[in-house]
């Protein structure tokens, strides 16, 4: 039967694939460090207790209905009072979109500004952007990063690509690398599309910046977070912000992201995601206007979370930087933010011991998979090149035990290589 051209052409995720592979071999038995998916095991990162308990009294409550359109009211006050507390940013309810999770806002964004055929640049690695981009018809401009920037694009690596651009799509703290812009690097881009902007015509459609902060509040030691509109205030009416609670509550699935900017943008966005019916259940809606507010028991909860992933990324970091030291041919960037660590292993044109040959980044990673017993996902999952050998580690699904044990593994299986 034929399909759709989309259909046809649209690839499926990478790291579903891995993960795939992963569980196979842990239905065989096998003891897999899986460090692929960006989500969180439950039975060790548990969501706030007084989240739960709102939850479960806003269902005896029977919130059971439809919620509005662009999410409950006092969710998107909450939201506003909470985006004041924490970024000292000024965004009323009506410029405040609720939605299941973030997917839907960063694709009801590509929708509300990005016609067929026009350009979206981003950098590569990065997230889902060329996905999107493919499900639009869209353009995609990758900006291929380099390791000495921290996979973070710069403004000279951007300008040559913004004459035209309908969207500029940049995430800090960045999935998949877990490194983030400093406060020089993002003001200079934000002067590109300031600068880009004042070229246009009026009545032409301005360049909009996406920006994703889901990561926002899961920084470490002296890294602090930044974003466009309060370097640069004039960028708030082409600056589309997405947001939530699913990283930074460990509730990836209570389904609850907020998107904010330009009231007219955020209207046509909760069109788009209310054909899609793409909400977020009202029940957890109500359960999160009250939580995010309670001061106490989110510094709490933050507190104890961050100390935890941080200190799982420290000790993969430590790890790699001592197989480093041995004269391993590895490498990795220090964590920043996020629930990920960027790892170099750079062992393309190895042959195993039963002879075959590492042609790439996936061999690398599926050699290790079999015989470390530790799951990652290569940056070719987020747009580079095969011969990158560079891989994302996520750190939310596995112990700190767990990870430390991984390390000896992983000496192992290199030392076989020849």
């Amino acid at each position: 039967m034929s399909i759709s051209v989309l259909a046809q052409n649209l690839s499926g995720s990478e790291i579903i694939k891995i993960a795939g592979e992963v569980n196979e071999l842990k239905r065989q038995g096998q003891n897999i460090a899986n460090l692929t998916i960006g989500d969180f095991d439950s039975s060790i990162y548990a969501i706030p207790e007084e989240l739960k308990a709102g939850i479960i009294a806003a269902y005896n409550q029977n919130h059971t209905n439809y919620p509005p359109a662009d999410g409950v009211l006092t969710l998107r006050e909450s939201v506003s009072k909470f985006l004041k507390k924490s970024f000292n940013l000024d965004y009323s309810s009506n410029q405040i979109l609720i939605s299941g999770g973030s997917r839907p806002l960063i694709y009801s964004t590509f929708l509300a500004v990005v016609n067929p055929g026009e350009k979206v640049v981003f950098p590569a690695p990065s997230w889902n952007n060329n996905h999107y981009s493919d499900l639009l018809g869209a353009e995609p401009v990758m900006i291929q990063t380099r390791a000495e920037n921290n996979f973070m694009p710069t403004a000279d690596e951007i300008r040559p690509h913004l004459k035209g651009a309908a969207l500029l799509a940049l995430c800090s703290p960045l999935n998949p690398t877990g490194t983030m812009f400093g406060k020089k690097d993002l003001e200079e881009i934000c002067d590109l599309v300031i600068a880009e902007n004042k070229t246009r015509k009026a009545g032409e459609k301005p360049l909009y910046l996406l920006y994703d902060q889901i990561y926002s509040q899961l920084t470490f030691g002296d890294f602090k977070h930044y974003d466009p509109v309060t370097l640069r205030p004039e960028l708030k009416d082409y600056t589309i912000f997405i947001d939530g609670a699913s990283k930074c509550f460990a509730s990836t699935g209570v389904r609850v992201g907020w998107g904010f900017g330009p009231a007219n943008i955020i209207d046509n966005m909760k069109a788009i995601v209310g054909h899609m019916g793409a909400w977020s259940p009202k029940a957890e809606q109500m359960a999160m206007a009250s939580f995010i507010l309670d001061d106490a028991a989110v510094d709490t909860y933050m507190t104890e979370f961050k100390s935890r992933i941080q200190s799982s990324l420290t000790a993969l970091h430590e790890g790699f930087q001592l197989l480093k030291a041995e004269g391993f041919k590895v490498d990795s960037i220090v964590p920043m933010g996020a629930i990920y660590l960027t790892l170099k292993i750079d062992y393309s044109g190895k042959t195993t011991p039963d002879g075959t040959v590492l042609k790439d980044s996936a061999d690398i990673n599926f050699y290790l998979i079999r015989e470390a017993g530790v799951a990652l996902v290569p940056f070719s999952a987020f747009g580079t090149g095969d011969d990158v050998n560079w891989f994302r580690a996520s750190v939310g699904a596995s112990t700190l035990q767990e990870i430390q044990q991984l390390i000896p593994r992983v000496r192992e299986a290199l030392s076989k290589l020849k």
